[in-house]
């Protein structure tokens, strides 16, 4: 039998409210609904839209509680039946960071208020972040802030931090983390993609980092949204190879640290700086 491997097939026959055309937006899937929400395009959408895989059906759950308001390069991430939202652009220039959590089973909404970090303030508004599920705890990276004092205005800064944001069973969070790492992390960027990967068991997993936006000019001329070009490959294993972030855990800590990619042979890639020892988060 041949393999014609996967196949693109564009969906056709659809009803029900069909959302706008945008970008910027975000989507999960809880079993075979697809829920859309947030992202722009001649103003922020703000309905939360839900797509039926199997009766083919757009769809606009009666959701109540603390109804965020429309927000575009948010991040949205989904366990079990729950989606938490965070951060995001609410207004031209104007970024939130704020957290939402939807509980999808009853479509309630609900603002959280975790608390901030052991002697550091919690992650700043900001739009283009990365925001990964992993276990128990979600992991933020980067995204660009906005330091105009004008309400009106866009000062732009790219931001490389990295929290880890603990969760509680089903519902609610417990508070924000600073995890010391160590290695050659990522530089600072917006707009990247990341991703969390484990092995078969789900052991030894690692946050990978692609790609992005980072201020400064290129041959193009692309100013402040020049691409970013430190990445060549997300395969792993190849020169070029995003950075990673390798979580470790035992009884009582979490270790962090940042791995550079490595090459053919197996040795570590020279274009990132080498990994440092691990590092233990407590």
């Amino acid at each position: 039998m041949i393999n014609k491997g996967p196949i693109w097939k564009r969906v056709r026959s659809y009803a029900g409210p069909v959302p706008r055309a945008r970008h910027g937006h975000r989507v999960v899937a809880i079993r075979e609904l697809v829920v859309v929400f947030g992202g722009g395009n001649e103003g922020i959408a703000t309905n939360l839209h839900v797509y039926n895989s199997v009766t083919k059906q757009w769809f606009l759950p009666a959701v109540r509680g603390d109804i965020p308001p429309g927000c575009a390069a948010h991040g949205f991430v989904c366990e079990g039946t729950r989606i938490l939202v965070f951060g995001g652009m609410v207004e031209f220039g104007q970024y939130t960071n704020s957290l939402y959590e939807l509980q999808a089973s009853r479509w309630l909404w609900k603002k959280l208020k975790p608390r901030p970090p052991r002697n550091a303030s919690p992650p700043c508004p900001r739009i283009g972040h990365s925001f990964t599920l992993h276990a128990n705890k979600c992991y933020l990276f980067g995204g660009m802030a906005n330091d105009s004092e004008d309400p009106n205005g866009n000062v732009p800064r790219y931001l490389d931090d990295f929290y880890e944001l603990e969760l509680q069973v089903q519902s609610g969070v417990k508070g924000w983390n600073i995890p010391e790492t160590k290695g050659g992390g990522p530089s600072a960027r917006e707009s990247h993609s990341s991703v969390v990967y484990c092995v078969k068991g789900g052991s030894a997993p690692k946050l990978y980092i692609f790609g992005g936006m980072v201020a400064g000019l290129n041959s193009r001329g692309l100013g402040d949204f020049s691409p970013i070009s430190e990445f060549k490959t997300c395969q792993p294993g190849f020169p070029g190879a995003p950075s990673a972030v390798k979580i470790t855990k035992d009884k009582d800590s979490v270790h962090i640290t940042w791995e550079p990619p490595t090459s053919p042979s197996g040795k570590a890639d020279s274009s990132p700086p080498a990994a440092e020892p691990d590092t233990t988060c407590r």
